[in-house]
């Protein structure tokens, strides 16, 4: 059965785990990363827990990835931005590049985790099928998700993490410049998301990155 065709209860049973866990340890890294480089402000709000209670953000770990889920959406979501103070990093223009790339680079990790359970799901088909079939589900969309995740946030767009690296690898005065926009970073995302260009502009790199994954697994 495609995961397409499931009930939307079975949908969420499916995607709730590994969209919290994506956008909670995507946040974690952030802050273990920044707690490592000289800035504990995490660490003391508390924040460097998977705990994902403390990670929450109603919208874009609730309403946004369950509105995408019931309309066949896109499907991403984001959850409360972990505290950094850039300031207070022990080379702060440099490090912020390291605490930007942990997010992205931790969804690296657990999609590859992921298609490792995705691997066995399907090793169990033949065997143990009330097993294999939900995790093969789960798997897949951990797979997904966390490509969505890493993807989007390496868009060159201030705050997102690909914004960050940019303003950390650019020359002095042209990166000052560059982080003057990030006020207009959250509206033209949602201008692109209004406009129908999120899917166009994620797509490409998203279905490349899936299959190389599932190629080098053997899916």
């Amino acid at each position: 059965m495609p995961i397409d065709d499931l009930t939307l209860i079975g949908k969420i049973s499916i995607w709730a785990l590994p969209v919290i866990l994506a956008i909670t340890v995507h946040e974690v890294a952030h802050g273990w990363v920044a707690s490592k480089l000289g800035d504990n402000t995490a660490k003391r709000m508390g924040r460097l827990t998977l705990n994902p209670l403390k990670h929450i953000d109603p919208i874009g770990t609730i309403l946004i990835p369950s509105l995408l889920l019931m309309l066949g959406g896109f499907m991403f979501g984001w959850a409360k931005p972990v505290p950094v103070n850039f300031a207070r990093l022990n080379n702060p223009k440099r490090d912020m590049v390291y605490v930007a790339l942990a997010g992205p680079i931790a969804n690296l990790l657990m999609l590859v985790a992921w298609a490792v359970m995705l691997k066995i799901g399907y090793s169990l088909v033949n065997q143990t099928d009330f097993i294999a079939s939900p995790l093969i589900y789960m798997a897949y969309a951990g797979v997904f998700i966390n490509i969505i995740l890493m993807v989007l946030n390496m868009l060159p767009i201030l705050p997102l993490d690909g914004g960050r690296v940019m303003a950390g690898i650019l020359p002095e005065g042209i990166s000052i410049q560059y982080s003057k926009l990030e006020r207009f970073g959250l509206p033209i995302l949602i201008f692109i998301m209004a406009m129908g260009w999120l899917s166009d502009i994620l797509g490409p790199p998203v279905y490349f990155i899936q299959k190389s994954i599932f190629s080098m697994f053997g899916i």
